[in-house]
């Protein structure tokens, strides 16, 4: 449904050497939900306008079911209006002395081929159907919570029934309750349409909930695309794994490898892990593991256990996050069922589970944290240069 190859954005009077968006290729196929995740600066949101036509690109080419919306290099640009989308944005953008079905109503209403009233009311009113709002289709705009003026948001876009839904960062203003049940209806009414969509997000709970797909971006480019479950569960890369959340992150020593897993040596000891691809035996690697893969006890029976201490623990609900320390390394073990009552300064072993932990091989161009840091430089900067040409 979206094709596009090539996409290039650079900002004139930018002081950084870096492209917005850096040569990207990405398709989204019909009736998916695809989302475009990465920190503040890495271009998700340029290429969402590009794919909007808010912006035009310096080069490369946008396809919209089939036809051509952009390409530089043949003089091709189709405007906004005339492209077969829906939009919504991180505001509510909603105006503020109409009803909520007016709200709706608005597009229908505007342009060339504006409807009758009638019929733009009839559209108008089954787009708040789909979004839960009917009732308060005559209530003014102002007087709806957050979480109802960014759905009636989601109504409008919907009422032009486009064959591509863009969504820029749109729960980023509501609150924590809010943003999960605003979260789940754009999955139920995208699900229902089935309508091509494209969600932007630096969030990785969101993206992992939404996704048919996820494609992370850094700098510009394309880190890695995949399942949001392949995503979460095997990052193949080391951005990829430190953006989505692995909070513990060992060195180690390759000692083995075979295919998809490695034995790895480590200062706590010997560990057997999947291996994105198949690193070389000497080679050096972090090794990533979820804090659900730690599993702590009292005692050691299995002989396999690293022993520590706990320092603290934090309590969420439906979970306890005890952090422990190993020698040197602080590591997060997250529990869900705690039955042995841990407090500060208790002794522990902490039992990785065997093939959960993920090698890769060790970033040589400085730390995923430090790209991610140069990254938000990036947004700054880009915005102070660009003011008034759009968010990144």
């Amino acid at each position: 449904m979206i094709e596009v190859r090539g996409l290039t954005k650079r900002y004139p009077g930018r002081t950084v050497l870096r492209n917005a968006v850096d040569g990207i290729d990405l398709d989204v196929p019909e009736g998916k939900l695809v989302t475009l995740l990465g920190p503040s600066g890495c271009g998700k949101t340029t290429t969402l306008r590009l794919i909007a036509g808010l912006e035009k690109p310096d080069d490369g080419r946008i396809s919209i079911g089939g036809t051509l919306m952009c390409a530089p290099s043949e003089g091709v640009y189709v405007g906004v209006h005339h492209r077969p989308i829906g939009v919504v944005f991180q505001s509510y953008a909603v105006w503020p002395h109409m009803t909520a079905v007016q709200n709706v109503m608005f597009p229908l209403r505007s342009g060339q081929k504006k409807l009758p009233k009638p019929e733009a009311r009839r559209r108008a009113m089954e787009a708040l159907e789909m979004v839960g709002l009917a009732e308060y289709a005559d209530r003014p705009a102002p007087a709806l919570s957050g979480g109802q003026q960014q759905r009636i948001s989601l109504a409008r876009a919907l009422t032009r029934e486009p064959e591509v839904l863009l969504l820029d960062e749109p729960l980023s203003n509501l609150d924590a309750g809010l943003r999960d049940r605003v979260r789940d209806e754009i999955r139920a009414v995208q699900q229902r349409l089935g309508i091509t969509t494209v969600f932007v997000t630096h969030d990785q709970d969101e993206a992992l909930a939404v996704s048919d797909e996820v494609i992370v971006m850094d700098h510009g480019r394309i880190v890695e695309r995949g399942l949001a479950q392949d995503i979460y569960a095997w990052p193949r890369e080391e951005f990829t794994a430190r953006f989505m959340g692995i909070s513990n992150s060992l060195p180690g020593t390759v000692t083995s490898a075979d295919r998809d897993m490695a034995e790895i040596d480590l200062a706590h000891g010997r560990l057997r892990c999947l291996a994105s691809g198949t690193p070389a035996v000497g080679s050096r690697v972090n090794v990533f593991i979820r804090p659900e893969s730690l599993v702590l006890s009292r005692k050691d029976p299995s002989g396999r256990g690293w022993k520590g201490t706990v320092e603290f623990s934090i309590y969420h609900g439906d979970c306890w996050d005890y952090h422990v320390r190993v020698g040197d390394t602080l590591l997060r073990s997250r529990m869900y069922r705690e039955k042995i009552g841990l407090a500060h300064g208790d002794p522990v072993f902490v039992v990785p589970e065997q093939e959960t932990a993920i090698a890769i091989t060790e970033t040589p161009e400085g730390t995923a944290d430090e790209r991610t840091a140069g990254a938000t430089v990036l947004a700054a900067t880009t915005a102070a240069d660009a003011a008034g040409q759009g968010e990144l």
